[in-house]
């Protein structure tokens, strides 16, 4: 009897094999096929951005697109976000892909005939708008998947969730937004969803290339917001002022201690950054309040919490040692989980990244201190989040423009891998489900 048990094993293991390798190639062929069309989405999406939910014209494209191959489709999901179900042609488990829709406050510098000219105003500033994170080119090739698999309707032995998401950067203040939101409004039920796949366009890794981390890949985020009151002089007195500049000024400088004094650096990274410090309107006044706006990024639950409380220590305690105040607000508009790649999920899917892109293209990655709003999906259900090449094949990842930035660029010649990379994470995991 433990004979026959073997050999129905090796033979049900075989037979999977044989239908992933089957199915592979036809995805292998029809990305192919499709690489110029998911270019054009591209550069139509990278021309005409939108920010965090505002992306209509997005998902207006998006939403006829899923329709004309036949796919289920919501709109309106979390404000602006379309869902599309794809019920395959035999049973099996649900598997949601995942890609995020808004672009950026950024004026763009590139010299592209499809850049983007738009303009917008953002907290009361008029800026440019921009895809300087990628997410038109996510847009672009998760619609290329929508059209592979659709083909291949009949051998999709599952149902695939097609999850376009808005405001991944972050909902406008006072709005909710984003993953968090679309978690909320059930994005992962009706029908429950087994697995969820995500990936990210990397400007500074070559075309070509896939890269992967285990566990905690990308860090949890707080944003927030330092209120320093002083009190106001003539700037010829300043023996009359409790001066809030000089106060900022020196909270500034001891929030770097958390890092550099209060973090065990030999097990997660921290970052503590402040971007932004606004007080005062002319030189000879010292104002009575200064503003501050900053981010902290941690890769575990206990470093996240003493960063919060180092912050209002150092902050409201400074502020006190040079007579005025601090009230310190974390977070101030957004929070984002670790983005956390289950371990086992990471490991079984390891080989499907291997067959798309070549055992030697497909590398472990550092932690990343950029967040990702993917973690609200993973929070829920097991999930694995990759990162994409975009840099040029003979690009220099040092010299290359980073994301957030006027000079990103993307090279699109590593669409077709994406298309491939996401095609096979969802069908692999059905196949070994099964």
């Amino acid at each position: 009897m433990k004979k026959l048990y073997f050999i129905l094993f090796v033979l049900s293991s075989f037979n999977a094999l044989a239908q992933k390798n089957v199915l592979r190639t036809a995805i292998s062929s029809k990305a192919l096929s499709i690489e110029q069309k998911v270019i054009a989405w591209r550069r139509d999406l990278h021309e005409h951005p939108e920010l965090g939910n505002n992306e209509t014209r997005t998902a207006g494209i998006i939403a006829k697109h899923l329709q004309s191959l036949g796919i289920e489709v919501k709109t309106g999901v979390a404000k602006t976000g379309v869902v599309g179900i794809l019920k395959g042609g035999k049973p099996g488990p649900v598997v949601a892909l995942r890609a995020d829709m808004d672009g950026l406050p950024v004026t763009e510098r590139v010299d592209l005939p499809f850049a983007s000219k738009v303009k917008t105003t953002y907290n009361g500033q008029e800026v440019g708008v921009m895809h300087a994170c990628g997410h038109d080119t996510h847009v672009a090739i998760l619609m290329g998947v929508a059209e592979v698999l659709a083909s291949m309707k009949k051998d999709i032995p599952g149902t695939v969730k097609f999850i376009f998401q808005p405001a991944e950067e972050g909902a406008p203040v006072g709005e909710e937004g984003g993953a968090e939101l679309m978690v909320k409004e059930g994005v992962l039920q009706n029908p429950n969803v087994d697995a969820v796949f995500g990936l990210h366009i990397n400007s500074q890794t070559p075309v070509g290339d896939i890269t992967y981390r285990p566990g905690g890949t990308m860090a949890a985020v707080n944003d927030m917001k330092i209120i320093v009151t002083g009190r106001q002089a003539h700037g010829a007195y300043p023996w009359s002022s409790i001066d809030p500049i000089v106060i900022s000024s020196q909270i500034v400088n001891n929030l770097q201690t958390i890092v550099s004094r209060n973090l065990n650096v030999t097990e997660n990274p921290g970052v503590v950054t402040i971007g932004s410090i606004n007080g005062g309107i002319r030189s000879n006044i010292i104002p009575e309040k200064v503003e501050m706006l900053g981010t902290i990024r941690n890769f575990s639950k206990e470093d996240e919490a003493m960063f919060i409380e180092r912050v209002k220590t150092i902050a409201t305690k400074t502020a006190e040692a040079g007579g005025g105040k601090a009230e310190v607000i974390i977070p101030y508009s957004a929070h984002y989980p670790v983005t956390f790649n289950d371990v086992s999920l990471t490991e079984k899917m390891l080989p499907s990244l291997q067959a798309s892109a070549g055992r030697e293209h497909v590398k472990l990655k550092p932690p990343v201190t950029g967040a990702e709003d993917f973690s609200f999906y993973q929070e829920k259900v097991p999930g694995l989040f990759i990162f994409l090449g975009g840099m040029p094949k003979n690009g220099d990842p040092v010299k290359a423009p980073s994301h957030h930035t006027p000079d990103f660029f993307i090279d699109e010649s590593g669409f077709t891998l994406g298309v491939n990379a996401l095609c096979n994470l969802a069908i692999d995991f059905m196949v070994m489900k099964k």
